[in-house]
């Protein structure tokens, strides 16, 4: 009995010992065979490998294809605007709920709190409150209390355009890393800012800005915490680590970081309220669906909610809440984010409660023209302007951020390319001063400033014309003349506590001018998913992945 004990602990031992080397060996690089993490040959570095999880209020969304317009079984409007296509949207992360007036108010605060003389910055944060108010209606007490009393707090926000709601998600993505990097003590600690432990002053500080801090713009005080990264580059300078070892702030390769946040694309936000993946088996779809859930009706066929409305839209006209003593909806104008019954993605309201804006630009013909992967349009691609081009770094506006110009090319640039057009900015642009055509006559010259000057009088903004595009910021050739649509339409789909049940449909789409707001449009967000699109890989077939073979030097 003895020597079986022995001989299994040596076993045992030997197991032990072969795995701790193999837990002290670094990976090696499968092209070179340098060796990985390995401060003595230079510092390559490869990062963990992860599957990233869902930002804060995030729930994943798992791609497919499925047919945009398909839900649609009539067009009451007589658009022709959601022809049915067939299409693919990758996986993605997208919001649990509507953002709601205590989301919002958050915002609000962090504005006051981080540039208290600002005034302009505070107002065009706020919402319009006066969407509400209208000539033949008493809706006054919403103006004053809808956004900041408490009863309203978990009501989605409303009044905000769509420029607002792009804000938002920008300052959404800073603040969430902001946290992730000061909880985990990669970034100076909440306790230690303004006067705690250590003393150190987030006034010191500008607001953490994603780009620029990836970009290596935000160190020193008020942003070097405790245990950031250990840098193994050989020219890395001695740092703030234990026995001055050299440390570096996260990189975007770490995957610590989340993707930033955005509203999400047209073709997301009618995958998303379609959720199918709850009528599917084995690639076979058992049920269409006209709503976020199953059946043609819109009441639930439960026991204990039998009858009633399964989302917070306008029964009929003069219809909004119900009976008394027995309201249908339990709603009269929005409801809670959380009110109703998710669908089988586990989003709320997908249907009703508020309208939602999207990413997309408007046009009518846009389900006929998208690429079948992934559509979208209302691409604007833009450059980070370079304030030092020789040391890689990036010009900020007043409140820290980057500032972005129109691309000029649909590629990466030469070096001297880049550096030729340094100085060379949108706002230089002369509206009145239009270039003569390339033929140099006068008539084409007079024309082009004529147009010019249309321009600056119906919009207030520079137009100069150019085939790319890329200065053009009016587009004179169908506005006021066949349809008032143009670049600044955007879409809004779902329905709201004041529509009929067709605008619930998920292939429904209206649009409405980025800076207009209304008492029935809000917005959730979404995020990118990076890495495999499988989310839910459990009791699927697989094809099995090798492992590559470790190079090893003689």
């Amino acid at each position: 009995m003895k020597i079986l004990f022995t001989k299994t602990a040596f076993v045992l031992l030997a197991v032990s010992a072969v795995v701790s080397s193999c837990s002290k060996q670094h990976e090696t690089s499968q092209k070179t065979g340098i060796t990985y993490n390995d401060k003595n040959n230079g510092g390559y570095v490869r990062f963990r490998q992860t599957h990233p999880s869902p930002g804060p209020g995030l729930v994943p969304i798992e791609g497919g294809t499925f047919v945009m317009g398909g839900s649609a079984d009539q067009d009451v409007a007589y658009d022709y605007n959601n022809v049915k296509r067939r299409v693919t949207v990758p996986s993605f992360y997208m919001d649990e709920t509507e953002v709601s007036n205590q989301d919002w108010l958050d915002y609000l605060h962090w504005t006051a709190i981080t540039f208290p003389n600002d005034r302009e910055l505070y107002y065009d944060a706020l919402p319009d409150t006066l969407v509400w108010r209208k000539p033949l209606s008493y809706n006054e007490p919403y103006v004053d209390n809808y956004l900041r009393h408490p009863a309203f707090q978990d009501y989605p926000v409303v009044g905000v355009t769509w420029d607002q709601a792009q804000d938002y998600c920008q300052w959404r993505t800073d603040r969430t890393n902001e946290n992730i990097l000061r909880e985990s003590g990669r970034m100076v600690a909440w306790k230690d800012l303004n006067g705690g432990k250590n003393g150190q002053s987030a006034a010191s500080a500008e607001p953490y800005n994603n780009d620029m801090y990836l970009n290596g713009q935000q160190r020193g005080p008020g942003f070097d915490g405790k245990k950031m990264m250990p840098d193994l580059s050989p020219n890395a300078p001695a740092g703030a680590g234990k026995g001055g070892k050299p440390v570096r702030p996260v990189r975007m390769e770490d995957g610590i970081l989340k993707q930033g946040y955005r509203l999400p694309s047209e073709a997301e936000w009618e995958y998303a309220a379609l959720a199918l993946a709850g009528n599917t088996q084995f690639e076979n779809i058992d049920d269409g669906k006209m709503y976020p859930w199953n059946g043609l009706g819109v009441r639930s066929a439960k026991s204990k909610t039998r009858g009633l409305i399964m989302a917070n839209f306008k029964r009929g006209a003069g219809d909004n809440a119900g009976v008394g003593g027995y309201l249908n909806d339990k709603a009269d104008i929005t409801a809670p984010v959380r009110s109703y019954a998710p669908n089988d993605f586990g989003l709320y309201n997908m249907a009703g409660n508020v309208n939602e804006w999207v990413a997309d630009t408007y046009r009518q013909t846009s389900f006929e023209e998208f690429d079948d992967f992934n559509p979208f349009r209302g691409n604007e691609y833009t450059n980070k302007r370079l304030a030092d081009p020789s040391k890689g770094l990036y010009a900020k506006d007043k409140y820290g951020r980057p500032i972005k110009d129109p691309a000029k090319a649909n590629r990466k640039l030469k070096y001297s390319e880049l550096l030729a057009l340094q100085g060379q900015r949108p706002d230089s642009i002369n509206a009145t001063t239009a270039a003569p055509a390339a033929n140099g006559s006068v008539a084409a010259a007079n024309a082009a400033s004529a147009n010019a000057q249309l321009a600056v009088r119906n919009s207030g903004k520079a137009f100069n014309p150019d085939l790319r595009g890329d200065k053009d910021t009016v587009n004179l050739s169908l506005y006021g003349n066949t349809t008032l649509v143009n670049n600044r339409s955007k879409v809004y789909k779902g329905g709201s506590w004041n529509d009929m049940a067709y605008w619930l449909n998920p292939a429904s789409r209206r649009f409405m001018d980025q800076d207009e707001a209304s008492a029935e449009v809000g917005f959730r967000c979404a995020m990118t998913l990076v890495g495999a699109p499988e989310i839910y890989p459990t009791g699927k077939p697989h094809y099995g992945v090798k492992k590559a073979k470790t190079f090893k030097s003689r």
